[in-house]
């Protein structure tokens, strides 16, 4: 009789080293935790999310909360200037201190697919590290999970953020009044043109970078400046025409802009001229336009032009009583034309 061996009967160690990500890092079993430890926690650990609850409990004072939630879908993972990661955390740190807001704490939920490659999760987490430093916020809770082949492209990344609003801040596409002063903190169409020419494999004689940045310092360097601000918001999908339409409406006011004033970097523009694409519908997300009394615009505008991120800071229009709900454009010549919404989107997956 044939003697039994009792290793012939015991199960092999799993393996735990992939090149890829496998289903099993979304199961919820060991590979999961080892997925989370040795790539999430060292890039974002500190004491709150390191105790690795289903929720964040953290200390708040007593006030008024901003809380933002977005998606990001971006295709390609990685364009000129930038990549899903670091444009996920800049994102929803600007989506919240456009409230006036100061960004505090953010949540991030990852779709991973399968096969996705270790080396490009890794660069993604180091990219988001990164700018959540920049930013000085936290990541203190999150979720990932692995869907098969084919079932999402690639990578998806969902952040919530939370901000504490002071109390003296009170802005809202709804409070623009006649006499207003429009202000762009720099040039437009940067980010949408980076992400399609990227895509398309389209060459110019210089590259577009995008503009993805966190807005918040800039943000606090206009409240010091005046705490009056009526509205704000960063530009993204539907760009500065779509923003400025949806501040006309919400308010019932007319604005006029002055299409001299709005920079477009000679770059933008011309890869807007070749494909046919108005640069004031293409997403940014390293821009803000905000709506100020006239009598503190000139201060604002100082205040911008001392950020870094505020150099190229410009008066570009007015808010007017006439052409409610209604954004005019005059050129040079005088002449006018409305800049209306988008029907459709232009460049999709840019975010």
């Amino acid at each position: 009789m044939h003697n039994l061996n009792p290793e012939d009967f015991s199960c092999p160690l799993p393996i735990m080293e992939y090149e890829t990500i496998q289903l099993a890092h979304g199961s919820g079993g060991r590979l999961s935790a080892e997925l989370v430890s040795r790539f999430f926690l060292p890039r974002f650990g500190n004491e709150t999310l390191n105790r690795l609850e289903d929720q964040a409990v953290v200390d708040f004072p007593q006030g008024r909360l901003a809380l933002t939630t977005d998606s990001f879908v971006v295709d390609p993972l990685f364009f000129p200037g930038g990549d899903i990661g670091d444009l996920a955390i800049n994102g929803t740190v600007n989506d919240v201190c456009m409230s006036g807001a100061t960004p505090l704490y953010l949540a991030a939920a990852f779709i991973i697919e399968e096969g996705l490659p270790m080396v490009t999760l890794h660069r993604i987490l180091l990219s988001m590290e990164k700018a959540a430093k920049s930013a000085g916020v936290q990541i203190v809770t999150g979720d990932t999970k692995v869907v098969n082949r084919g079932c999402c492209d690639k990578l998806f990344i969902t952040t919530t953020g939370v901000g504490r609003v002071p109390a003296e801040a009170n802005i809202s596409a709804a409070n623009l009044q006649a006499g207003d002063t429009i202000i762009l903190s720099g040039s437009i169409g940067d980010h949408g043109m980076a992400i399609l020419t990227s895509r398309e494999g389209l060459s110019f004689a210089s590259r577009v970078q995008s503009d993805t940045a966190a807005l918040n310092g800039l943000v606090a360097r206009m409240l010091q400046a005046s705490p009056i601000i009526h509205a704000m918001r960063d530009p993204t999908r539907g760009g500065l025409a779509t923003t400025l339409n949806e501040f006309a409406t919400a308010s019932g006011v007319g604005i006029v802009l002055q299409e001299a004033a709005i920079p477009v970097r000679p770059e933008v523009r011309g890869a807007c001229e070749v494909l046919g694409i108005d640069p004031m519908y293409v997403a940014n997300e390293g821009k803000l336009v905000a709506v100020v009394p006239g009598e503190v615009a000139g201060t604002v505008v100082a205040a911008m032009r001392s950020h870094p991120l505020g150099r190229e800071a410009a008066i570009i229009g007015e808010v007017v009583a006439e052409n409610r709900g209604m954004v005019v454009m005059r050129n040079a010549l005088g002449a006018q034309r409305i800049v209306d919404m988008p029907v459709g989107e232009q460049l999709p997956r840019i975010c």
